[in-house]
């Protein structure tokens, strides 16, 4: 009699520890579902295209889904003399004309070619940029950084205010104070007038481009500056800017360097993005992961700069994630 009580008993509360194992597992199954929710609506897409021509930079563009209007914006970087790498207007002319654009530019912060207005206009256009603003030309202005790691404003040229839409076309390389350069440089140290660059390079200590102090930060302080600016410019033009970077002519130097050092890697295409931290991210990683010897030399200027630490601090920023998935066109 007692046996005959005991296995319902025990089937019972085998039962219930089932049911119990099953919700677990439901709950875990959900969570795992959440988070990868999560993750998905973080990751952002970077398209990539191997060819490089005015047909492809045409085509990667209108992948973005985000048309220019208004006054268009195109932030290049002018080059700072004949010999540097920067982007061929043969290349590029037929997407300005596409989107209606102009180019814009803003002054530099060290002698050269490009420190007055006078000169880089005068630089540009000998490199086939006509018709470019050079933003800081008469006057600045300051746009308010948030929370920012070393910055409370960036400077920019008064011009710059304009433009309803930017279109950040930049020539990805090494770069001799950052690591590399690519749409984060050109959107913080680019965009930035010359007292904007001194403010950016001493991480907030002076803008005045003559001051000692002005390319003297630590490094790290230097790189979370740059993420500084480039919160004020994304948080300025919100969804109104898209960013293509074109990977060719991979030199250690970047094009403000008036004698670069010789491009010792291959080309590899054209990355486009919505996301200026995805698409410098997966332009490294791509460096990174390729089968050309030459990267070394690339690899090595960005490791020794720390220059990744500008995607790190730019996505604690909220500027841009690293994760991201990429879409061959």
């Amino acid at each position: 009699m007692k046996r005959g009580i005991l296995i319902p008993a025990i089937a019972m509360l085998m039962l219930s520890s089932c049911s119990a194992k099953g919700e677990a597992t439901a709950q875990a199954e959900a969570e795992t579902s959440r988070a990868e929710t999560e993750a998905q609506r973080d990751t952002s897409t970077v398209y990539f295209i191997r060819d490089i021509n005015p047909e492809a930079l045409v085509k990667i563009y209108e992948a973005l889904g985000r048309p220019a209007h208004g006054r268009v914006g195109v932030k290049i970087s002018s080059g700072e003399s004949s010999k540097t790498n920067h982007l061929d207007t043969a290349l590029i002319n037929p997407l300005v004309r596409l989107v209606k654009g102009r180019y814009i530019e803003g002054n530099t912060a060290y002698p050269g070619n490009r420190n007055s207005s006078e000169k880089h206009y005068r630089t540009a256009v000998e490199h086939g940029y006509t018709g470019i603003d050079i933003m800081d030309s008469l006057t600045t202005i300051e746009l308010p950084v948030k929370d920012g790691y070393h910055l409370t404003k960036d400077i920019v040229g008064e011009r710059f205010k304009n433009y309803d839409y930017i279109l950040v076309l930049s020539h990805f390389k090494g770069h001799q104070m950052a690591g590399f350069g690519g749409a984060l440089k050109n959107i913080s140290i680019g965009i930035a007038s010359s007292e904007g660059k001194a403010y950016i390079h001493s991480a907030g200590l002076t803008d005045n481009p003559e001051d000692d102090r002005a390319f003297g930060a630590e490094q790290d302080a230097f790189l979370e500056s740059m993420a500084d600016a480039c919160q004020a410019i994304t948080s300025h033009m919100g969804d109104n800017i898209v960013y293509i970077n074109v990977a060719n002519n991979l030199s250690v130097d970047c094009d403000c360097n008036a004698n670069p050092a010789k491009p010792e890697m291959g080309d590899f295409g054209i990355l486009a993005s919505t996301d200026p931290v995805a698409l410098d991210r997966a332009c490294i990683d791509m460096v990174m992961n390729s089968d050309d010897h030459g990267k070394i030399h690339l690899i090595e200027r960005i490791n020794s700069r720390h220059g990744t630490h500008l995607l790190d601090a730019s996505e604690k920023h909220g500027i841009g994630s690293q994760a991201y998935k990429l879409v061959e066109l």
